[in-house]
This record gives C-alpha cells, sequence and structure tokens, in this order.
C-alpha cells in the first residue's frame, strides 16, 4: 500500500526469531507475537454503526492510493478506534471518520500486558490441524508420538536449526517437518536433496544437527511437494522459518524456547 507507514511501539510485545522470506531479511528477528489460534477470542466486538462504517471506507478508497477493498469494520478495545480488516487478515484501526490511522502497532491491555492485536492476528491465522497436507511432510516420531506439531522449515536457517535442537530434545512427539525454502537457490537444492533422501527424516537432521550435507537429489525425483509447500505458505502467509503449528490452531513464528514449547504442547493437547 502506497501510504505512509505510522507506527506505535510499545515495550509490553515479546519478540521471536525467525528467518524472512521475500519481505524479510534473512536470519531478521521477527515479530514474537504472531499469528494464530482458533481458542483465542477477537479483541473486537459490537455493531458498527453503518454511517461509521460509510465514512471509513470512503475516506480511506479516496486518500489511500490501491486501498485494498475493506472486509470488515469492527469496534477496537478503544473508544473511538475502529479495527479495519482487508485481504481476508490484514489490520489497520482508523478514528470514525476515517482521517486518522494506524497500520503499523499493537493495542496492548496494559492491566495484564495482554497483546489484543496479536491474539486477533492469531484467530485470523489459525490454520485448522486436521487440514494440513501431511503427504507433503517430513514425519519424525519421538518417544511414543502422542502430542503432535507441524513446523515450516528452511534449511538454510539459522532459527530453524536452533529450534530443531529444541524440538529434537522433546519426548513423545511427532514432528511433521514441512520444508519451505524461501532464502534462495540453495535452499531449493537442499530442500529437494533432503526430500529425495532415502530416509528424509535422517538426512534432515544429520543436516539441521550436524551439518552433514545430502546428497543431490536425483534428476527424477518428485518434488512437487515442496512446491506445494510454497503454494500453502503464501495462501496462509508463513512469510518467516520456523513457523509453527500446534493441534489446537495455535501458529507461533520464530525459534520456541524450550519451556514455552512445553507450555504450549500442553496447552494444545488439551483443547485438541
Amino acid at each position: 500500500m502506497n501510504a505512509p507507514r505510522f507506527a506505535i511501539a510499545l515495550v509490553f510485545a515479546a519478540f521471536a526469531a525467525a528467518c524472512g522470506g521475500a519481505s524479510e531479511s534473512k536470519d531478521k528477528p521477527a515479530r514474537g507475537a504472531a499469528p494464530q489460534p482458533t481458542a483465542v477470542a477477537a479483541s473486537t466486538g459490537g455493531p458498527v454503526d453503518a454511517a461509521v462504517q460509510a465514512a471509513i471506507k470512503k475516506a480511506l478508497a479516496e486518500r489511500i492510493p490501491k486501498m485494498p477493498t475493506i472486509d470488515e469494520i469492527s469496534r477496537s478495545p478503544i473508544a473511538g478506534l475502529y479495527e479495519v480488516r482487508y485481504n481476508g487478515t490484514e489490520i489497520l484501526y482508523a478514528d470514525a471518520a476515517g482521517d486518522h490511522i494506524i497500520v503499523q502497532g499493537a493495542i496492548i491491555e496494559t492491566r495484564t500486558r495482554t497483546d489484543l492485536t496479536e491474539q486477533r492476528m492469531e484467530k485470523l491465522l489459525a490454520i485448522d490441524f486436521a487440514q494440513l497436507p501431511l503427504k507433503d511432510a517430513i514425519v519424525i516420531k519421538q518417544g511414543n508420538g502422542a502430542r503432535k506439531v507441524a513446523v515450516f522449515v528452511d534449511p538454510n536457517c539459522g532459527y530453524c536449526k536452533r529450534f530443531e535442537r529444541d524440538l529434537a530434545g522433546v519426548k513423545d512427539l511427532t514432528v511433521y517437518t514441512f520444508l519451505l525454502p524461501i532464502l534462495g537457490p540453495d535452499s531449493t537444492a537442499k530442500s529437494q536433496a533432503i526430500w529425495c533422501a532415502k530416509d528424509g527424516a535422517k538426512a534432515w537432521r544429520a543436516w539441521m544437527l550436524d551439518g552433514v550435507a545430502p546428497d543431490a537429489a536425483k534428476a527424477n525425483c518428485d518434488v512437487a511437494g515442496i512446491d506445494r509447500n510454497l503454494e500453502f505458505g503464501r495462501k496462509h502467509k508463513i512469510n518467516g522459518t520456523p513457523a509453527v503449528l500446534f493441534e489446537d490452531g495455535t501458529r507461533k513464528p520464530g525459534a520456541i524456547p524450550g519451556e514455552m514449547l512445553e507450555k504450549l504442547l500442553a496447552q494444545a493437547s488439551r483443547k485438541s
């Protein structure tokens, strides 16, 4: 969107590390609280007066070049400030006349330091675990594999390697690894080589944990699964790696610390 970028800096938000795709530089830290669960309640509520909706839509359409179609206008927790949702899962905030907008920033509930914008994004960007294309994942079973997690990863992502070490130490977990080569041609080549290996799980862990490069993929290997992963990532706006999806639909970006990972796994097991 060719419009001024307005930002608010609030120190209450947490941050996590992730490797970025086309819109982010390699190994750039991404905003820690991000995209994700169906169980999280929306921070908005209540109908918006039709006149207010019309005023906001008219002002933004006239003043912001190439403003996408607005999907929904909702009340925010702040009186006089409205959530404007567009492109399915993008959010900005506007006043009742559309004279002022906030396109970067989060609403923080100060009593509990809860990031309400994060909660809203978690709801909008949630992915139903049951709908994952598991045939396109490398499956690694640890212990009895009772708990489940899906990860979208690039083989050249440093944060993915850090997270893989934490994952490898978790008991009774099935890991569905979706190769998502977004950091360049070498990531594509390595992903194809790992996908085409006789034992993909072994080749993946050997590279990520021990730095043992896989043999190049044979010319006749079917790598369509990786292409489908990239398309899935585009559809669900997975723009950085690692991206982690839990059984309850909770989605988190970045290398999640071990203690938090265990907490989220326990939470997901209770809800799923």
